[in-house]
């Protein structure tokens, strides 16, 4: 927490003009969302008093008066002394008595604005209720902490302000995610949809969740995949000592995840593979394809390899230029219900220019077989060699 201002003592009895003064948690979280909409950045400065005859420790206190910011935010303003206890810098372990006058100066409230940033976004459909976009690679879908900016919610806010008008739904908005219904990996290309009213966002993300949608991914793997179609039925979970990784697990922390695979392609040493997902895991099919032995081409969080262009066909100009320097992936197709007409829709987005040149060189120097493979529906776009083998 930086920015606050520092608390001057001052007397217990004096009057606070500036404050919330007493506040119940209903009153003060009134004022808090007034000034979000106003996007007004000036502290919010609130004055208890302390009622109960019992002695409380304050972090706990402050967890009843302020419920709308967390335990961490809260001990942070405090060990930043912007918490006065009877004109005092106290603990988070300070134990008030009754008549103790809590004087909090709690964060300016986020504001709601997203910067329209004019970033260039491929739209496959829109209307009033829903955009849905083949999201280029590296690009995040969400301002988060160490990304306020550069992102897919961004570039949306331009495309509406310049182009088509409306605005993303208002559910997650508090948190900068507004119109997220689901994501991609930054990494990931491929569909997205977002909502663009509250009711749509609702309604899209209950068919996620109770998995009536359909998600269909390309991904180019390392190995001659076998067998060549098959249900991967095992559950995931964080990792146990890597931060930023998911795992199969066993135990009570494992999800059950299930994600079917269809061979399309096989190229000496590598196969282009169409994956079915039943269940919607962070890094699903990363870590599901990895586990059974043919991790995606360029995702080194889970053994993949970067591969260059020599590495596929040395006789290109640029051949000692990474070919791809992202995980190759990408969600070639979202099915779902239109929230409000009901209508079944689906959207196909072809493979991202660096995908498909993988693909067109891996055809023209180390194909093998092109698979039947029953149950796949995904376009692989034009060059595709007809089937060899069923």
């Amino acid at each position: 927490m930086t920015g606050l201002p520092d608390p001057a003592p001052r007397d217990p009895g004096a009057p606070d003009p500036e404050a919330a003064v007493g506040s119940s948690p209903d009153e003060l979280f009134e004022l808090y969302e007034r000034q979000r909409d106003a996007d007004d950045e000036t502290p919010v400065t609130a004055v208890f008093e302390a009622t109960r005859s019992a002695d409380m420790r304050l972090d706990r206190f402050l967890a009843h008066r302020v419920p709308f910011l967390s335990r961490t935010q809260l001990q942070r303003l405090i060990e930043e002394s912007a918490v006065t206890v009877n004109g005092r810098v106290p603990k988070a372990s300070t134990r008030l008595r009754r008549g103790d006058r809590i004087v909090a100066t709690l964060p300016p409230p986020p504001s709601n604005a997203i910067a329209a940033e004019r970033i260039p976004i491929e739209v496959l459909y829109e209307d009033e209720h829903l955009i849905v976009v083949n999201k280029q690679p590296d690009l995040i879908v969400h301002p988060a902490r160490s990304h306020k900016s550069g992102t897919l919610i961004n570039a949306l806010a331009w495309h509406f302000l310049h182009n088509t008008g409306g605005t993303l739904s208002t559910v997650g908005e508090d948190i900068a995610r507004p119109g997220v219904v689901h994501r991609l990996d930054k990494h990931t290309s491929g569909v997205m949809v977002c909502a663009k009213s509250d009711v749509a966002h609702w309604r899209i993300a209950r068919q996620f969740e109770v998995r009536k949608t359909e998600k269909r991914y390309l991904c180019l793997v390392h190995g001659e995949v076998e067998p060549e179609a098959d249900v991967i039925d095992l559950p995931l979970g964080k990792h146990p000592t890597v931060k930023e990784k998911y795992a199969v697990r066993h135990d009570e922390l494992g999800k059950p995840s299930q994600t079917v695979y269809r061979v399309r392609e096989v190229y000496e040493g590598h196969s282009l593979v169409e994956v079915e997902l039943r269940t919607g895991r962070t890094h699903q099919i990363r870590v599901h394809m990895s586990h059974v032995g043919y991790p995606l081409v360029g995702d080194d969080l889970y053994a993949g390899r970067h591969v260059t262009v020599g590495d596929f066909d040395p006789s290109q100009p640029d051949a000692a230029s990474p070919l791809l320097r992202r995980q190759a992936l990408h969600a070639a197709r979202l099915g779902f219900e239109h929230p409000v007409s009901g209508q079944r829709l689906a959207f196909e987005a072809p493979m991202w220019p660096d995908l498909a040149r993988a693909v067109a060189l891996l055809r023209a120097t180390r194909l093998k077989r092109v698979l039947a493979a029953p149950g796949a529906v995904l376009s692989l776009g034009p060059g595709a060699p007809p089937v060899t083998a069923t």
